[in-house]
């Protein structure tokens, strides 16, 4: 029985892990509706997606640190049952302003993953880690396509949009009893305090930049409300960098997030994020554009979209998810991703150039669902290898921060390409060549990027090993 109690964790918080995706990307394809039902604009509609970025951006850095500081059962339940009280919310009310603020709260959900790795970093050992980091991170990859799925399947015909949000709550109440089974309750693992003034500013800084990549084309790129908030955000962020290099105990620490590992892995993070908003949002609107009007797509439904094109892609992020840590574990992080890089390259090329046919499309999903499916499997393994065990979560939760950001920037790029339209309001194909070849070059960035820190790893190594060899010809010598 108590060989069974390593999986039996790792499935379930798998299932919390998968939580944080289906929310992510539920609601996405169903802005249109929402706005439809609720007589509201499609602008005001946005604002759904938009709140619940920035309210993630502000809190899943300090979630992360409290899960550090107390007991992270506690903490991965209270935030379940805020993530609760948002789905009912969202669920019942037929409020545009109070259905933001159920995805506000919804938001919470951002720091379950953080919160995760750090429990599998408490409760397994050393050995098993690698592998059960890369099922949940592979989850979190691949959820986002079922989740394109799910929502598919339940808004065929003239559904409601309540219908989503009843599933999320349905789905919470699940995990929540979930955790209460299969999460030890330990005491907790560090001490200290929490860096409050930290905490704000880093939320301020990096709710302004969010604002201004997510509302920039809306606003205009230089309209003086995105220049101002691109300019404030990038401003306290300057200023909180320097509090926390003064801090006794900060929020996050500066020295980690400088370390040459931990920053060149979390600006891959932001170019892998970028790839999975290119793919689920260019993939899911060229296959639906009318191919007669547009001269390319495929006419399909949401329905048609999310089972036919998209399903084979999720299932393969899952397997992916399934084996990557073992690949992790014997070749390491490093050269996985660097491989899921390659495919992801080869994908989204596919994507560009060959589109013509169906099973072309689905050959280039399938592609770029297991390099996001890998690549959020690698890159906390090469993340938690640079952090102590008592910044486990803060320092996830950055990560996660950094893929935000990567997926907002996608978002508003995919979106301002798209507004590109001919005479008959169809998107350009132009437009869709554009979103793939970024998303080909992304892969290529985090491959270079994730090389480098190889090379210089390797570098480190090999002067650490002359230095013995001098030393020992030195004593040999003397």
């Amino acid at each position: 029985m108590a060989d069974e109690r390593p999986r039996l964790l790792v499935i379930g918080l798998s299932m919390v892990v998968l939580t944080v995706a289906v929310l992510q990307t539920a609601v996405v394809p169903i802005l249109g509706v929402i706005a439809d039902q609720l007589g509201a604009s499609t602008v005001s509609v946005s604002w759904a997606v938009t709140a619940n970025l920035l309210a993630a951006a502000a809190a899943t850095p300090l979630i992360g640190r409290l899960a550090d500081l107390n007991r992270k059962k506690r903490v991965l339940l209270v935030v379940l049952a805020v993530v609760l009280v948002g789905s009912l919310l969202a669920a019942t009310t037929t409020s545009l302003p109070l259905l933001i603020l159920a995805r506000v709260l919804q938001a919470a959900s951002f720091a379950l993953y953080p919160v995760s790795i750090a429990i599998l970093r408490e409760e397994l050992p050393e050995s098993s880690i690698g592998s059960a980091m890369a099922v949940l991170s592979g989850t979190l990859g691949f959820g986002g396509g079922v989740g394109l799925v799910v929502v598919g399947l339940l808004m065929s015909g003239d559904a409601g949009y309540h219908r989503v949000f009843w599933l999320t709550t349905g789905f919470t109440v699940a995990v929540i009893a979930i955790v209460v089974a299969v999460v030890p309750d330990r005491p907790r693992s560090a001490v200290g305090t929490i860096d409050w003034l930290g905490a704000v500013g880093l939320a301020a800084g990096l709710s302004a930049l969010l604002l201004s990549i997510t509302q920039g084309h809306a606003w205009g790129w230089a309209s003086p409300r995105t220049v101002a908030c691109l300019a404030g955000g990038v401003a306290i962020l300057l200023g909180w960098w320097r509090w926390e290099r003064r801090a006794a105990q900060p929020l996050v620490s500066t020295r980690m997030l400088a370390r040459r590992g931990m920053l060149l892995t979390n600006l891959a993070t932001v170019f892998v994020g970028m790839g999975l908003y290119f793919a689920f949002l260019g993939l899911t609107q060229f296959v639906q554009a009318p191919g007669d009007a547009g001269g390319y797509g495929f006419g399909a439904t949401v329905l048609q979209a999310s089972v036919v094109y998209l399903l084979p892609g999720a299932l393969t992020g899952f397997v992916v998810a399934l084996i990557s840590g073992r690949f992790i574990d014997r070749f390491g992080a490093r050269p996985v991703l660097m491989v899921a890089a390659m495919a992801g390259i080869v994908g989204f090329a596919l994507a560009a150039f060959v589109h013509s046919a169906p099973w072309q499309v689905i050959i280039a999903s399938v592609l770029v669902n297991g390099y996001i499916s890998m690549g959020y499997g690698a890159l906390p393994a090469l993340v938690v290898g640079d952090s102590d065990a008592g910044e486990t979560g803060v320092a996830t939760g950055m990560n996660a921060i950094a893929r935000t950001v990567g997926s907002s920037a996608a978002a508003a790029l995919v979106a301002m390409l798209l507004g590109r339209t001919d005479g008959a309001g169809v998107p350009l194909e132009s437009s869709f060549d554009i979103i793939f070849v970024a998303g080909a070059s992304t892969a290529l960035l985090a491959m270079v990027l994730i090389a480098a820190t190889r090379q210089r790893a390797a570098r480190r190594t090999e002067s650490a090993e002359a230095r013995l060899e001098s030393r020992a010809m030195n004593h040999e010598w003397g």
